[in-house]
């Protein structure tokens, strides 16, 4: 079961953040979204070595996620879905109706993973990420939010 974060894992989590993104957040951003009102997370793993983790964020009716990671070796092994539920499951607990995020469009694995939970596509921002000289654009999702998504 992902359990919430704690201030103690932020090294730990910037570590994994670096390991899944090319533009990683560092100790000090982690720690800063962590203490913005409306911020929330879940890992899972070991504190000592988290296995993934979501960071997403309250307000006006509705959550984002921030970042969701998964340590590369342990992809495709469910633990991105388990993540999203409890994400899920908090932000329609403190209100929310939907919970939106954006993705590359150069990520399939993770593009399916969020289609199969039950997120539709609602927006596009060209060249928004940048891989090395090129850009790629990001996918805004949308969840409508009921107690049959977040316990799914």
């Amino acid at each position: 079961m992902p359990r919430a974060i704690g201030k103690s894992s932020v090294p730990q989590l910037a570590r994994l953040h670096a390991l899944c993104f090319e533009e990683a957040w560092g100790e000090a951003a982690i720690a800063g979204l962590l203490a913005m009102p409306g911020v929330f997370g879940f890992m899972w793993g070991p504190e000592a070595a988290p296995e993934g983790f979501v960071l997403a964020r309250l307000g006006g009716g509705e959550a984002e996620i921030l970042t969701i990671c998964v340590a590369p070796a342990l992809r495709r092994a469910g633990t991105g879905r388990l993540l999203l539920q409890a994400a899920a499951a908090y932000a329609l607990a403190s209100g929310a109706d939907a919970l939106f995020l954006e993705v590359a469009e150069d990520n399939p694995a993770a593009l399916r993973l969020y289609e199969r939970f039950g997120f539709t596509s609602v927006g596009i921002r060209p060249a928004y990420y940048a891989r090395g000289t090129s850009r790629v654009a990001a996918r805004t999702l949308r969840l409508d939010l009921s107690p049959s998504i977040a316990l799914s």
